[in-house]
């Protein structure tokens, strides 16, 4: 059976994943994008932004091989009040980073929107244990990714359905945004767990399934 995994979410040392206040123009809320600064710095990172060069990111590039489908949050898709706006096709243009069905999870379903590089986005209305099952079916038989945001991400966690977690602790304190933590009491026990520290000040942990 493919696996679900969890790649490069970033956690702030306050145990935030997103900053407060989202919208069409900070679309990472109040964090702008201190959390990610890490990846952007990377091969992996520099390509998504449209630049060359770039570190070394053995971590970071492990988000793509072996994908098949990503499910991801309203949020992810879009600044708040999106499903009101029949033209919002996402944040990425017209050609999103995903090159996978990816499905969306929101209250309000609308028709799969296909974009150019093989990204088509379906909207689901469904719990982690539906939009799981949609999502493997479609991947026929490579993995699913669960791209976030923290919401989705520890909603997922909490029920049991994510074997690999890829986070990277940021040294930064943001002191308000959405914590990924809350509710997973003892998450480690159900996990080997390596961590990794960078010169860079980021600590890559990740939690396998044995």
């Amino acid at each position: 059976m493919s696996r679900t995994r969890i790649h490069n979410l970033s956690v702030s040392l306050d145990g935030f994943a997103a900053g407060e206040g989202q919208a069409l123009d900070t679309p990472m809320g109040h964090a702008g994008t201190r959390l990610h600064e890490w990846m952007f710095a990377t091969r992996f990172g520099a390509s998504i932004m449209g630049r060359k060069g770039g570190t070394d990111d053995a971590f970071a590039q492990q988000h793509e091989p072996g994908i098949g489908a990503e499910i991801m949050g309203a949020g992810k898709f879009g600044p708040p009040g999106w499903q009101d706006d029949a033209g919002w096709k996402g944040w990425w243009g017209s050609n999103p980073p995903f090159h996978t069905p990816t499905f969306v999870l929101t209250h309000k379903p609308r028709p799969p929107i296909e974009m150019a590089g093989g990204t088509t986005f379906h909207f689901l209305d469904a719990s982690p244990a539906e939009a799981l099952a949609v999502a493997r079916e479609a991947a026929a038989g490579r993995d699913v990714r669960v791209g976030g945001g923290p919401t989705v991400a520890r909603d997922f966690i909490a029920a049991g359905l994510v074997d690999h977690i890829h986070l990277v602790q940021v040294p930064i304190v943001l002191g308000r945004g959405v914590r990924l933590w809350d509710g997973l009491e003892a998450l480690e026990a159900g996990y080997d767990i390596e961590a990794v520290s960078t010169p860079t000040g980021v600590t890559h942990l990740t939690f396998t399934r044995p």
